[in-house]
């Protein structure tokens, strides 16, 4: 069962690795149940939002007893695909692309960076974090053998789209972009924009004009769009 499959709210669906998350970390301490309400200590998401994010997949618990721990971790691994590994390109080796590099997601046991490309050709044919970086006269060839379907765009916003319009004939499937361009590209392919000023921006308009009760207010209610 995926949540695609059942389609689930998008919103729903941006919170389930959050849980997955504190599920693995409540399943190594050893705990054997959780209840919402720990839950929403927890990840900062109200209970009832909880429990109707939980009621899209059926009885995941039961009234007065709470959630067991390790079926939960099962459900959401399977429903997550944590069981086979994603890998991930990466453009753009710049400093963040090298941070990425080095961290390439060492906590999620599903998700690889496999490979970069950078503009740079002082940069071809090195590697950070055992991740080989390619030129980009390589993406192409490079691609066409690997069969990834999801980048990871940590460029300069001006060549953003030019790189992006090189992805989309190579079946790339998802796009993760950490540039400030809005990127122009069929609706079969979709993609994440996370821009760190804008995100910074926010939160400093947040702390001078709410208090802390309105703060988390704004932030769950943006979360259910």
């Amino acid at each position: 069962m995926s949540q695609e499959k059942i389609k689930i709210p998008q919103a729903t669906a941006k919170r389930l690795p959050l849980y997955y998350r504190f599920l693995k970390n409540l399943h190594a301490s050893g705990k054997q149940r959780v209840s919402s309400r720990e839950l929403s200590d927890a990840v900062k998401v109200d209970s009832a939002t909880i429990r109707r994010d939980f009621s899209y997949f059926g009885a995941l618990g039961k009234k007065g007893y709470g959630y067991n721990v390790d079926y939960l971790l099962t459900f959401f691994r399977k429903t997550l695909d944590q069981d086979e590994v994603t890998k991930v390109i990466l453009v753009g080796v710049g400093n963040l692309g090298t941070a990425f590099l080095h961290y390439n997601f060492l906590k999620n046991n599903n998700t690889k960076i496999e490979m970069a490309f950078d503009a740079d050709s002082k940069k071809a044919g090195t590697s950070i974090g055992d991740v080989p970086i390619y030129s980009m006269d390589e993406l192409e060839e490079r691609m066409n053998s690997s069969k990834i379907e999801v980048a990871i765009l940590t460029v300069p916003v001006g060549p953003a789209q030019v790189i992006t319009d090189r992805l989309i004939p190579l079946e790339i499937k998802g796009i993760l972009n950490f540039t400030p361009a809005r990127l122009n590209v069929p609706d079969d392919i979709r993609v994440h924009h996370i821009d760190l000023a804008v995100e910074l921006q926010s939160l400093i308009y947040f702390l001078k004009n709410y208090d802390s009760d309105d703060v988390e207010t704004s932030q769950l209610e943006d979360t259910l769009q």
